[in-house]
């Protein structure tokens, strides 16, 4: 890590947007020097264009806070708003936030249902694709001995799972990258130049994802087929089917959520198994053994989902912290993922850390992520076919990182291989 002698509590604000363009180093020390105040500090809340400034929030960043929070949802809601910590309107919320953004008993109703996307039977089918999916995507790169890692590997894996999973025809897996990227890099000026605009694109995006899976199920409801909206659009659990809202919701959801975990688990991954190569030998060394502890050490220190907020229903403590109804607590990921507490020596990429207790799919309780495992599985599959098939590949510059709060995105990473590399069998 690098040197930060000028830091201090006083200079730590993770509510202002150049926070989040810090090298991670010193992002990273930041919520080091975060977690050892008392309580929990407070921070003012940034202007958002028409919207009112809210009150502004409290920031957790130790692991047994947010797992406490997590744990007590009755206490620490998520129906007044969970990505975003500014206050949007609730149809929005919902729009954008499907499940995340709902609380018992219409959370449980809407899990209950959706869980069918991610049966063990389901699951089951999806393993031997994902295997099939890494193997072309590799194979359209192979011969060129360079490309954008992250745009040409590790945003195809998931996109085209997920699409082909639902039912997307190929045909529009491009259209629905673009508007993902719209969705979670809204403040991203490569993704939309204007601050002016984010809402109105925002709209347009949700939308036109709507539309299409409105599409789907409508096809689907006339005749099923073999694909997670057939399921879902013809499922009823007792008495009950998911409305055309929630299905566009929860697509959304999937489409977003699903997709960016693992694209920016594997970015990140490749990056640190560049810069630390003794790890990277570790694992080809004995690929399959040390697969379960690398792939959770890269979702721990990747964290690809930043933070989650909660909102305090009533009078409440949480880490020595007085909290009334109302109040909104930010549940830092990221930080709690490198708390020293939990994680013996927690910056240091370790891909045979044990005892990996990590909160890179949520924390325990409701939320905790319906597609840790096939993430977990997608992961797993595509370093093992680049293992395998180009074992000379490794990151040529640094992440471009996508400029959000919310999501540790790379939006851009270039990589370099011998060209021609392994055949497949």
């Amino acid at each position: 890590m690098s040197e930060t002698t000028s830091l201090s509590p006083q200079s730590v604000d993770p509510s202002e947007p150049t926070f989040w363009t810090q090298p991670i180093s010193e992002r990273a020390a930041a919520f080091d020097l975060l977690r050892q105040q008392p309580g929990l500090p407070f921070f003012s809340e940034p202007e958002a264009g028409e919207l009112p400034v809210g009150p502004g929030f409290y920031a957790v960043t130790r692991f047994r806070d947010i797992v406490e929070a997590s744990k007590r949802p009755a206490l620490f809601c998520s129906g007044r708003g969970a990505t975003s910590i500014i206050d949007v309107p609730a149809e929005f919320r919902e729009f954008y936030g499907s499940m995340i953004e709902l609380d018992d008993p219409r959370h449980a109703r809407m899990r209950r249902i959706v869980s069918r996307a991610f049966t063990p039977a389901v699951t089951k089918r999806l393993e031997q694709h994902v295997e099939e999916v890494a193997a072309d995507i590799v194979s359209a790169v192979i011969d060129r001995g360079e490309c954008d890692f992250v745009t040409e590997v590790a945003a195809q894996l998931p996109l085209r799972v997920i699409c082909e999973m639902m039912g997307v025809p190929q045909t529009a897996w491009p259209f629905v990258l673009d508007r993902t990227n719209i969705i979670l890099g809204a403040g991203d000026p490569e993704y939309i130049p204007s601050e002016d605009m984010i809402f109105g694109e925002l709209i347009r995006a949700g939308q036109e994802l709507a539309d299409l899976v409105a599409e789907l199920g409508t096809d689907r409801a006339a005749k099923e087929r073999h694909d997670v909206v057939s399921d879902l659009v013809n499922a009823e659990i007792d008495g009950e089917r998911l409305t055309p809202e929630e299905l566009a919701s929860f697509f959304i959801l999937l489409v977003t959520a699903g997709s960016e975990t693992t694209r920016n688990a594997i970015a990140w991954g490749l990056h640190w198994l560049t810069e630390h190569p003794d790890q990277r030998a570790i694992w080809e060394a004995d690929f399959e053994a040390v697969a379960p502890t690398a792939v959770d050490e890269i979702v721990r220190l990747a964290s690809p989902v930043i933070q989650m907020r909660r909102t305090a229903t009533c009078d409440v403590v949480l880490g020595g912290q007085q909290l009334h109804d109302g109040d909104k607590v930010v549940l830092y990921y990221w930080a709690a993922n490198r708390d020293g507490v939990v994680f013996t020596d927690p910056h240091r990429f370790d891909v045979r850390r044990a005892d990996n207790r990590h909160l890179g799919f949520g924390a325990p309780g409701p939320h905790f992520c319906l597609g840790a495992h096939l993430a977990r599985r997608e992961i797993t599959v595509m370093f093992r076919e680049l293992f395998q098939r180009v074992p000379d590949i490794e990151a040529s510059s640094q992440p471009v990182r996508l400029r959000s709060d919310f999501i540790n995105g790379v939006k851009h990473l270039d990589c370099r291989f011998t060209p021609g590399g392994n055949a497949r069998d």
